[in-house]
């Protein structure tokens, strides 16, 4: 499935992509059980199935089940049915009619490696680590597909970074690399945004201050879940700045892979359903550029990553 947080009229809801339109789960799925059991049913069916996407991550392999259910219930529709409830009801809509927000629009950690790529760490002259470097991000930081990246006001260094993230979908203590994709919810788009004179200079160097202004970690456009074929450390990756390609990889290239990321993290902490994990950037940043490229006002970044889709953000100057 290709999941998303979208919003409509001032409400988040859990959506799916759906023969290029937005389906409301918990609308479809409740109408699927008016249609099969009755209106009774379709109240204890919003009970049981979550509007948002944290809940239903938490909701584990009964959520899943019956978000199943409810796109399997679209497909059987007529056709003419399917045609008048696109777009003029609250179950199927056109792109145009929502904001697409981010897949986890607040998670509850926000875990990132740091010179991952092996071409990554020697443009940015440093070892190609023998454990994987970590920071963290913070849930302030995150926007969603066409939220500006705010530039602040006193960094001239403001750098791009295109990288795969990956979602935990369920509890995960000291795990075995062999088991370790079993506990991936799925993948999405991110954006690693970093002001450089900040995490590289100011105070000695600030990795804190330089990773965690608002706006600094774009998500999206999807969640594209873990049953979907799609293998996470065989994905081409690429960052494109206003057209030009500035980036442009494979997580084949990880120094640690998403299994062995997960079991080493799970020895250190709990990871939870939603915690999203950046898995680090490949070569091409700005500041290891000559001359360097960082982010200005009316900058266009796009992360696209095979598979996944496209994360585009317009870049914008604090006001």
């Amino acid at each position: 499935m290709r999941l998303l947080t979208f919003e409509t009229a001032g409400r988040q809801r859990l959506g799916a992509e759906w023969r290029g339109r937005i389906v409301d789960l918990q609308n479809v799925a409740a109408l699927a059980e008016v249609v099969h059991y009755g209106a009774s049913a379709a109240g204890a069916l919003v009970e049981r199935f979550p509007s948002d996407m944290l809940a239903y991550l938490r909701g584990g392999s009964a959520a899943r089940s019956v978000a199943r259910e409810a796109l399997s219930f679209l497909e059987q529709l007529p056709r003419d049915v399917e045609d008048a409830l696109s777009g003029s009801s609250a179950l199927i809509y056109q792109e145009e009619q929502v904001r697409r927000r981010a897949p986890i629009p607040r998670p509850g950690k926000i875990i990132c490696l740091g010179l991952n790529y092996r071409d990554h760490a020697a443009e940015s002259n440093m070892p190609v680590p023998t454990e994987p470097v970590l920071f963290s991000k913070y849930a302030s930081t995150v926007v969603g597909p066409g939220d500006p990246i705010v530039l602040p006001p006193d960094s001239e260094q403001v750098d791009y970074e295109a990288e795969l993230v990956f979602v935990i979908g369920k509890e995960a203590r000291n795990v075995e690399a062999a088991d370790a994709l079993s506990y991936v919810a799925g993948y999405t788009c991110g954006h690693d945004v970093s002001a450089r004179d900040y995490q590289l200079k100011r105070g000695g160097g600030q990795w804190m201050a330089g990773k965690t202004w608002d706006t600094f970690a774009p998500l999206g456009p999807v969640l594209v879940t873990a049953d979907e074929s799609l293998d996470p450390n065989n994905l081409p990756i690429r960052c494109v700045l206003n057209g030009e390609t500035v980036q442009n990889s494979n997580t084949n290239q990880f120094v640690f892979n998403v299994q062995d990321t997960i079991a080493y993290l799970s020895r250190i902490m709990t990871l939870e359903p939603g915690d999203v994990v950046f898995t680090g950037t490949p070569p091409g940043v700005g500041f290891a550029r000559k001359p360097p490229v960082f982010l200005k006002d009316g900058d266009v970044a796009e992360i696209q990553i095979d598979g996944i889709g496209v994360l585009r953000n317009p870049v914008k100057a604090a006001q």
